[in-house]
């Protein structure tokens, strides 16, 4: 009646007014008999397969107070590649678990079907289990479910036979196959459970081509897997897909490998949840609890990222005497008495993020991690995964080119490097020119360092991809030129030396190699920090070849560079009609109050509005760090070109 009455202020009022609660993970001792409450039935029953053309046996759970009088919904629950029917029961024990929730009132009375998901005449998981007939099988089951197994329940079962109260889960090989067959009919499926899914789970944009259908019919999609299971990826990349489309979907992380503690959890959490009224809003409060970072190297658990964007960080080093996690704030590592240390920091933002080990007071990179070449040597990096940073995310999509190019200098009478990035279709579309966006790394970095770090051809395939960006190509040079050093002098002969190699060297290289439209109107120049200083100064100076500039987390250091900063205001001074006329965009962003340079490209704003240039300023919070200049690529680019 409670319910009745709470459906009816939903319908009222045009929102629901339940709160569901977050389900927690399974105590202990759940997955215990207990003698003292009621108990449901583990049966076994044969069914004829037009699809297999045999007899085929399933088992069965009927609730504590089964009754033929009364209808249930149904959960099919499948299982793994070396599994059968009997799976669940040996390893998951499903009906204690269910019969200790139904104790506690915390599950809606449902039936559960345990088939064979092998439909194969000799369904055993003997042999070669990974035989190509065999892994057949478990496809072909999708005929065997829908045109035979679920008519005979149907027939023999007192069950409801809407979508409405029909669920599909399974673990490992039988959680592809739930993605694959739940979210391929949903005009039969409305509540769809993947544990650990395996490989056989299709992409996601075959599981999911019509987002605002799955939005529509789905009542609930839950995804979970153990942190150090290999096959997470799986999982992941349903995830974000998901994410990326908007589509509402519960993702679980939690401790563990591919193994029955996670799957049991699984159904543990699932089955609380299915053939209920169902509140959206609390699918994204479900923890991502330990999961390895992208950036580890292959089979390292750690670093593991929390739900709340915390890190744990675990190395071994026993004979160390203090270790610290250096990422940007040092965090004190406490040694176990194996000789890991171990040390669990403070909620990281989102993005990409440099790290070191400090062991004995070195600074070294973290052998588990992937390395990148910033701060002046080869550092960890660490990606805080986030909803929002869609945008630099590989995606069902055309994608470019990443180029790494040797040419000789003759500014530096050397032989250099640069990454080129060519948008899709650049080898196909043989008659088309492209415009260049010439971008630049920030001090302590090099040519990689878009490529890798800022991400640059995801984030412009993306765009081209949605059409908000027009295809060009993007030129990431080496800036490191000169004596080097950070002050005035080093700085200034750096940055007439750039000019000069960009202008007689870089330009004329990539000109007379790629296809491109070689006037200022189709050139651009950005850049990041110490390249968003060189932005400055090149684009500034010769808007005849750049007509678009692009300065990221930058502007003249201030006082030390007080002379060059001068210098240049009265050369704009002079030059204002001429820039103004010449630059079609000078877009200007800065990464918020605690952004390093902040300071500095406020002075400059404040002279650029004096001297009446035209300008657009950005800010994107977040300080001095990738993410922000991640983002400032993603608003830049779709400005250039058109």
């Amino acid at each position: 009646m409670k319910y009745v009455f709470s459906l009816f202020i939903a319908l009222l009022f045009g929102s629901a007014v339940f709160s569901q609660d977050i389900i927690s993970q399974m105590p202990s001792v759940f997955d215990s008999i207990q003698a003292n409450i009621p108990h449901g039935k583990i049966d076994s029953f044969s069914y004829k397969s037009k699809t297999v053309g045999t007899t085929r046996q399933s088992l069965i759970y009927t609730p504590p107070g089964y009754s033929k009088k009364k209808k249930y919904p149904v959960l099919y629950l499948l299982h793994g590649i070396g599994g059968d029917d009997k799976e669940w029961l040996n390893g998951g024990h499903p009906e204690v678990i269910l019969d200790n929730l139904y104790a506690k009132g915390k599950v809606e009375p449902m039936i559960i079907i345990m088939p064979n998901g092998r439909a194969m005449k000799n369904d055993s998981a003997t042999g070669n289990i990974f035989a190509p007939d065999k892994v057949k099988a478990f496809a072909t089951f999708e005929k065997d479910l829908l045109n035979d197994l679920i008519p005979y329940v149907q027939k023999h079962y007192p069950v409801y036979t809407d979508r409405k109260h029909r669920a599909i889960a399974g673990l490992s090989m039988g959680g592809g196959q739930s993605l694959n067959f739940g979210l391929g009919n949903l005009d039969r499926f409305a509540w769809i459970g993947a544990f650990s899914a395996a490989p056989n789970t299709k992409t996601p944009e075959e599981l999911v081509p019509d987002p605002a259908k799955a939005r529509k019919e789905l009542k609930l999609l839950w995804i979970s897997c153990g942190a150090s299971d290999g096959l997470i990826t799986f999982s992941k990349r349903t995830h974000d897909y998901l994410a990326k489309n908007n589509v509402p979907h519960i993702y679980y992380i939690e401790p563990g490998v591919h193994e029955f503690k996670v799957w049991k959890n699984g159904l543990y959490m699932f089955s609380q949840l299915i053939f209920k009224p169902v509140d959206t809003s609390t699918f994204s409060k479900y923890p991502v609890v330990g999961a390895p970072a992208s950036t580890n190297v292959r089979g390292a658990d750690y670093p593991q990222i929390l739900a709340n964007h915390r890190v744990i960080f675990r190395i071994k080093a026993p004979g160390a005497q203090k270790v610290q996690i250096d990422l940007g704030r040092k965090y004190d590592m406490v040694k176990d008495t194996s000789g890991y240390w171990n040390v669990t920091t403070d909620s990281i933002s989102e993005g990409f993020h440099y790290y070191s080990l400090i062991i004995d007071g070195v600074a070294v990179a973290d052998p588990a991690s992937e390395t990148f070449y910033g701060m002046g040597r080869m550092a960890s990096g660490i990606e805080i995964p986030f909803t929002g940073g869609r945008y630099y995310a590989l995606g069902n999509v055309a994608h470019g080119d990443i180029r790494i190019k040797n040419y000789f200098s003759t500014v530096t009478n050397s032989w250099r490097q640069m990454y080129i990035y060519t948008p899709p279709a650049y080898d196909s579309a043989v008659d088309v020119k492209y415009p260049v966006l010439y971008i630049l790394h920030g001090g302590g970095e090099d040519e990689t360092g878009w490529a890798r770090q800022g991400k640059a051809n995801v984030i412009l395939d993306n765009l081209i991809a949605d059409g908000k960006a027009k295809p060009m190509l993007i030129v990431m040079p080496d800036a490191n030129i000169g004596v080097g050093g950070f002050n005035a002098a080093a700085i200034e002969n750096g940055i007439k030396l750039f000019e000069k190699e960009m202008k007689q060297a870089i330009i004329p290289f990539v000109e007379k190699n790629y296809r491109t439209i070689n006037d200022a109107n189709h050139r651009a120049l950005a850049g990041l920090s110490l390249g968003g200083i060189h932005t400055l100064y090149t684009g500034i100076n010769n808007t005849d070849v750049f007509s678009y500039l692009g300065i990221f987390s930058s502007g003249w250091i201030v006082p030390m560079m007080n002379k060059t900063a001068d210098a240049q205001y009265a050369f704009v001074k002079e030059n204002a009609d001429k820039i103004n006329a010449n630059l079609k965009a000078f877009w200007i962003s800065e990464g918020g109050p605690e952004d390093i340079a902040y300071k500095n490209g406020q002075i400059m704003l404040g002279k650029l509005d004096e001297l009446k240039i035209k300008h657009t300023y950005y800010e994107y919070p977040g300080g001095h760090t990738w993410p922000v200049w991640r983002n400032d690529l993603y608003h830049f680019a779709p400005l250039l070109f058109r």
